[in-house]
């Protein structure tokens, strides 16, 4: 059973920085892309950021562009998502999610974890 884990979510002032962290396990895992999406209360969830396992291409979401940073360690399935510069509209729970083939869509999520920017 695949399972994704979320850590690294908490409480920033405006301007701060957080690092969050992902990790696949399962016998059967071996992701093609992992990604990041968040989501607040009564909004759709949106996309953040995504990264190829094998690649390392990487893609953003306009309004995290030059502020967050996108990371992979493939030996682990792990990815990370180094966010600087926060600002309060960045407040929403995030959640890491993983597609095992090359197309659109994800096939596995995490909880998530909330991440609170105060301004």
């Amino acid at each position: 059973q695949v399972q994704l884990v979320e850590s690294g979510g908490g409480l920033v002032q405006a301007g701060g920085s957080l690092r969050l962290s992902c990790a696949g396990s399962g016998r059967s895992f071996n992701p093609f892309r992992m990604g990041w999406f968040r989501q607040v209360p009564g909004k759709e969830r949106e996309f953040v950021s995504s990264i190829t396992m094998n690649s390392r291409k990487a893609f953003y979401a306009d309004s995290v562009k030059g502020r967050f940073t996108i990371s992979r360690d493939s030996a682990k399935d792990t990815i990370y998502l180094q966010m600087n510069s926060l600002k309060a509209e960045d407040t929403a729970v995030y959640y890491c999610a993983a597609a095992t083939v090359a197309r659109p869509g994800y096939d596995y999520w995490g909880q998530g974890t909330q991440v609170t920017v105060s301004s």
